[in-house]
């Protein structure tokens, strides 16, 4: 079987193809579930999830056929497929990764600064001889950690499915045949990463299904393989290295992890409020946000990202950091806890950043 083709733009020439390409998936065994239309985030819960927030495990709304709950509500059930897209037929469709056995590196190409050489490819030395010129994303880091590895680029693979996005981006999928049940990651974390601007996404996350439109564009599948090859050895032993294995810790060496963002301090002190004070109160709130990583479930991730979004928007009225780098830090932070949650994580930044601002937080200084 293959992978079902791009589709148009037009909005009435890609609605019924959004169920063909959730029923290819689901075909392959990999459960499914929508994504707003247009959009790659999941649709909004039902309304009674959203008055009384709760756990997805304690969800009854996935039992009864609802999509509550973004990838945690994926299933192969055609019926309930068929279902879902007749609510809605301008649904896109999401690919549960972990319980589909799926590992995909998610290559960004994203105009960013490049960051400290101890980011660029974690627990690997990039010593200062080496000249990083001409290295901008996701695509340069991936391959120089495969030529380091003496291993083909992954981003030419073409004996397994690539998916181009519509950033230019591209997803590299692949069947975790030996079960190691990795783990998501983002690549600008200070925490679990494997390259720079290299994404992960398995356990506890989800992935766009090949083919699907979306206002910014298409999900186009690559010449070259329509299904996902076995994860390559060395890929898995990277994964392992860099802390990606579900119930055990990274294997990183003595390089040392920042808890805190390099640019963080460097935004503090940008703004004239460099004081030592100011970075250990952001070191600690975004700390605990990215503790949250640890945890899937029931670590309070939304209390401790909103208490992080207050701190820091009082650190900001105060005139220790801009805004801007503020509220990068902290998406940063809320991407490497939860990668699939970038809706309700923004929202839950913009509210305690408004919130914070109100009440300068002057390092030394009790709130009035």
């Amino acid at each position: 079987m293959t992978a079902p083709k791009a589709v148009g733009s037009d909005r009435t020439e890609r609605q019924p193809d959004a169920l063909a390409v959730a029923r290819w998936c689901a075909a392959q065994g990999w459960p499914v579930h929508p994504l707003a239309p247009g959009r790659k985030t999941p649709p909004a819960n039902c309304q009674a999830c959203q008055d009384s927030p709760h756990s997805p495990t304690e969800c009854l709304c996935p039992r009864v056929g609802r999509w509550c709950h973004g990838f945690h509500a994926a299933t192969v059930d055609q019926d309930v497929l068929s279902a879902w897209w007749h609510v809605n037929p301008g649904f896109g469709a999401g690919v549960a990764c972990g319980p589909a056995g799926l590992v995909v590196i998610d290559v960004d190409s994203h105009p960013a600064a490049v960051p400290a050489r101890d980011r660029i490819l974690p627990g690997i030395p990039i010593h200062e001889h080496v000249n990083l010129e001409g290295l901008e994303n996701g695509y340069h880091t991936l391959a120089l950690l495969a030529a380091l590895r003496k291993a083909p680029d992954p981003a030419e693979d073409t004996g397994t499915l690539r998916v181009r996005t519509p950033s230019g981006g591209l997803h590299i999928w692949y069947r975790d045949q030996a079960h190691h049940r990795f783990t998501c990651s983002t690549g600008s974390s200070t925490g679990r990463a494997l390259a720079w601007q290299v994404d992960v996404r398995a356990h506890g996350g989800y992935i766009v299904a090949p083919a699907t439109a979306t206002t910014n564009g298409t999900y186009t599948p690559l010449p070259g393989a329509s299904t996902p090859a076995p994860l390559p050895q060395w890929l898995a032993e990277e994964l392992i290295r860099t802390g990606h294995l579900k119930d055990r810790p990274g294997q990183q060496g003595t390089v040392p992890q920042p808890t805190v963002p390099d640019r963080g301090r460097q935004a503090v002190v940008a703004a004239g409020g460099g004081k030592r004070g100011a970075e250990r109160v952001l070191d600690t709130v975004l700390q605990d946000v990215t503790d949250c990583a640890t945890t899937p479930e029931g670590a309070g991730f939304t209390g401790k990202l909103n208490r992080a979004a207050y701190t820091v928007g009082g650190l900001v009225s105060a005139g220790h950091l801009t805004h801007a780098a503020a509220e990068q830090l902290l998406q940063d932070a809320a991407r490497t806890a939860r990668p699939s949650q970038d809706r309700h994580s923004s929202a839950v930044i913009r509210s305690g950043l408004a919130a914070g601002a109100r009440q300068p937080l002057h390092v030394g200084k009790a709130r009035g």
